[in-house]
């Protein structure tokens, strides 16, 4: 049964951070002893107010509902004027991926806000280590100083009970938090996605150790309830993979473990990651046991961007047990529609102070980034689905692959590494880069309007890999982790530079994945079905990737430590860092190529399915169908040319052309602009030989190969000696007579052999001009029976054949 509070000091915002040791020191000053508690009155309510996902979203945005900081410290502030008995607490990725007025100045303006706001504590987010653990813990998290920390400040708790240091298996942040409010102790457990090795560049978490969330958190928690709390709240930044509360914790799923696997000590878990607002709760059966009235946990999210706040607020009664609790999600910001313009109005004062800090870095950012880059033509977008609006990091879009260029270019030159391939994660693009021009396009591009798209700094990293090497990087987008589980995002979609093109081919598979030896449990057991590609073919400016050669691939520093699951970057050779920062590469490219004329989009595919059926053949007759089926053919927003016909040609000469269906779906995947190619292959192509069919689309300027083997014909061979009996004495001379012939009239060509038995005794090359003909003295046999036959070898164009067996007696 869980103890109500003991006595403790008056309440501080602050509260107290508890870490193992801390705990343990906790415990020793009162003796090891949880001190009973006094008698309440009554019930005293509690309040939790959480965020999660800001993303340095300063500023108010009236056209999509992101309210800002100033109003989400006005909410904060009078909701608590309305129960002072209140925490407001976030899930993680406050700073990084930040819009330009924050990232600009390194988050400052972030920071400055939620101190402002009263931010308390805080789960560590993967985008809070996207500089890395030193950046977190002696810049983000120590004191300002105008001359030493500059950029620093925070004064909230950053918490995570699952990370360690590997060398002392200390906490790398404290794993706890606890806050004394009239007498009421309420507890913060804070625990960081478990595939952030993946998110974040490795070799700024090199000495951390990411652990098992639910064994972490139910440790913590566990020591919380041991030092008084009378509520528990787990802060975690990751989250559901859909809102819909019953799919979402689905058993199998990652967040399904999570949530069926926490302790019922936790009696609230506040999460974020997936940028999704949710208000579920789910039964804790051992809740009854403690004699509660509360049976069920909530369960939430705010959603992203600061649109919401969760609240969250527990009656405890006098006995320090809880009994009751109310969720909801606040919206900030309500729409206003008149005629066809909709607009956001905010819910809640905006505080003065906050804004002031927002209107400043404004101001600051403005100067910044109005410096114009040059003129593009069209918008670059990143990938989306159906509705339009939503991100898919699984979809090849013109603002990945125009990245990715910009990135080979600037490292192009031999003290850069001669990059000859690019390749960009599509994490990294945090906006569309669409310029501004009320006219359309063509448009200006700003400093500003390029900066928010890559808003990470990360550096530029060349190195080398062989043809396998960039093959596997390629089939890595199907995502597993380090344990080959299957990732939150299951796929996702490379951007690629200029000249380098592939096909690939994809099917649904059933994996294991790999015990987690920090685990009593033993994970091989677990299966998954998903999809899984293979790369059927790749060129460079035309020409075959050769898997043995070797290339120059450059990378931003994320990427090369094998970041976002792409592990055989990290096995790269000859590695140099350039020390070009991204986007100083986009703005020199901008320099290059917008200066005098408007940067084009280019709509060309650079990676393109091609699914045989089951039933297809390895090789195809001259003459014969061949069919097969297209899919990843269009870049998936409006504004983005498609074709409507795919036009598939050989030698110059057109087969036939197809409808292409770019209707975008749902799928997180590549799937979208689909066509059934079927056309019929000439009569006159030559046997035993590959050829290559081109699939070209007029509009989007995409252009794949692919290769289609041609069998080789037929042939028979028909073998009969001129005697079936003769005498030793050699009178009678034997000659082998043969005739190979094809299904379809080609000349066999090569070497046919004679048998007597097992053992070649004789044999003849077949030319053009003895039409498959020929006649043959054997040796001389001796005494007994010879069973004699001939066997064709077969040529580049014609298949192997054995004659029937006819057996000679020499007496």
């Amino acid at each position: 049964m869980r103890s109500g509070p003991r006595s403790a000091p008056p309440s501080t915002r602050r509260g107290v951070a508890l870490g193992a040791s801390a705990l343990t020191a906790f415990a020793l000053v009162t003796g090891g002893l949880v001190v009973a508690p006094a008698a309440h009155a009554a019930t005293t309510d509690v309040q939790i107010l959480a965020t999660n996902d800001l993303h340095g979203r300063i500023l108010d945005n009236t056209s999509n509902g992101e309210a800002g900081a100033a109003v989400l410290a006005g909410a904060v502030e009078q909701l608590r004027a309305q129960n002072p008995n209140t925490v407001f607490a976030a899930a993680g990725d406050l700073i990084g991926a930040s819009t330009f007025e924050s990232f600009i100045q390194h988050d400052k303006p972030t920071i400055d806000a939620l101190n402002a706001a009263g931010l308390e504590v805080s789960a560590v987010g993967n985008h809070e280590l996207d500089q890395g653990y030193n950046d977190l813990i002696n810049r983000v998290q120590a004191p300002y100083d105008a001359t030493t920390n500059p950029y620093g400040g925070a004064q909230w708790r950053y918490i995570a009970a699952n990370l360690k240091m590997k060398s002392t298996g200390d906490p790398a942040v404290p794993a706890t938090w606890l806050k004394d409010m009239s007498g009421i102790k309420v507890g913060f457990v804070g625990a960081v996605t478990e595939d952030l090795p993946t998110l974040v560049s490795p070799g700024g978490i090199a000495d951390i150790a990411v652990g098992d969330i639910v064994t972490s958190v139910n440790a913590a928690a566990a020591d919380l309830v041991k030092n008084g709390a009378n509520v528990v709240v787990m802060l975690v930044h990751e989250g559901a993979a859909v809102p819909d509360c019953t799919q979402a914790a689905a058993a199998g799923t990652t967040w399904g473990r999570i949530v069926s696997g926490v302790s019922p000590q936790v009696d609230a878990i506040v999460s974020g990651h997936t940028h999704l607002a949710y208000n579920c709760k789910y039964p804790v059966k051992a809740w009854s046991d403690e004699g509660r009235a509360v049976t069920q946990r909530p369960v939430v999210s705010a959603g992203q961007y600061g649109t919401n706040l969760n609240q969250l607020v527990f009656s405890v009664d006098g006995a320090g047990k809880i009994a009751g609790v109310t969720q909801k999600i606040l919206a900030l910001e309500h729409s206003v529609t008149v005629g066809t313009t909709t607009t956001w109005v905010a819910d809640y004062p905006a505080d003065p102070a906050v804004d002031a800090i927002a209107q400043a870095a404004k101001k600051k950012a403005d100067i910044l980034g109005a410096q114009p880059l040059g003129q593009i033509g069209g918008a670059f977008n990143r990938a989306k689905l159906a509705n339009g609006s939503t991100e898919n990091r699984g979809g090849e879009s013109t603002l990945g692959n125009l990245v990715a260029e910009a990135q080979r270019w600037a490292t192009e030159k031999p003290e850069s590494g001669s990059a000859q391939i690019a390749f960009m994660n599509p994490g990294g693009l945090r906006q569309d880069m669409a310029g501004s021009n009320a006219a359309g396009y063509p448009a200006t591009l700003t400093y500003q309007q390029a900066a928010v798209v890559q808003p990470f700094a990360n550096t530029l990293v060349n190195m080398t890999l062989t043809g396998a090497q960039i093959k596997t990087v390629l089939e890595e987008q199907w995502q597993r982790d380090a344990l080959n589980r299957l990732a939150t995002r299951p796929f996702l979609r490379l951007g690629v530079s200029e000249g380098f093109t592939y096909t690939y081919s994809q099917k649904n598979v059933t994996e294991f994945q790999k015990d987690d030896p920090s685990t009593p449990a033993d994970e091989s057991t677990i299966s998954y079905t998903a999809p899984k590609g293979t790369i059927t073919g790749m060129w460079l400016k035309g020409v075959p990737i050769d898997l043995a050669a070797t290339y120059s691939v450059t990378v931003n520093s994320f990427l090369a430590t094998g970041g976002d699951n792409f592990f055989e970057l990290a096995d790269g050779t000859s590695k140099r860092d350039t020390g070009k920062v991204d986007l100083s590469a986009m703005v020199d490219y901008m320099a290059a190529f917008a200066a005098s004329a408007p940067l084009p989009v280019d709509y060309a595919q650079h990676a393109v399915e091609v699914g045989f059926p089951a039933d297809a053949p390895n090789a195809y007759d001259p003459g014969a169908a061949v069919s097969f089926g297209v899919k990843s053919w269009a870049m998936s927003t409006a504004a983005d040319v498609k074709d409507t016909e795919i036009t598939v040609s050989l030698d110059g000469k057109t087969l036939g052309s197809l409808p292409v269906d770019n209707t975008i779906g749902t799928a997180v995947y590549d799937d979208y602009g689909t066509a059934s190619v079927s056309v019929a292959l000439p009569a006159t192509v030559t046997r035993g030989t590959t050829v290559e069919l081109t699939l070209t689309g007029a509009r989007t300027g995409t252009s794949i190969v692919v290769p289609v083997a041609i069998d080789k014909a037929d042939s028979k061979t028909v073998g009969t000696p001129n005697k079936t009996f003769a005498n030793s004495n050699g009178n009678g001379v034997i000659q082998y007579a043969a005739t190979v012939t094809t299904e379809d009239g080609t000349a066999a060509l090569g070497t046919a052999t004679i048998y007597d038995g097992d053992k070649a005794i004789s044999a003849v090359t077949l030319t053009a001009s003895s039409k498959g003909s020929f006649q043959i003295k054997l040796p001389k046999l001796v005494k007994g029976t010879h069973p004699l036959s001939v066997v064709y070898g077969g040529s580049d164009t014609v298949k192997p054949s054995t004659s029937a067996t006819v057996t000679v007696e020499v007496k």
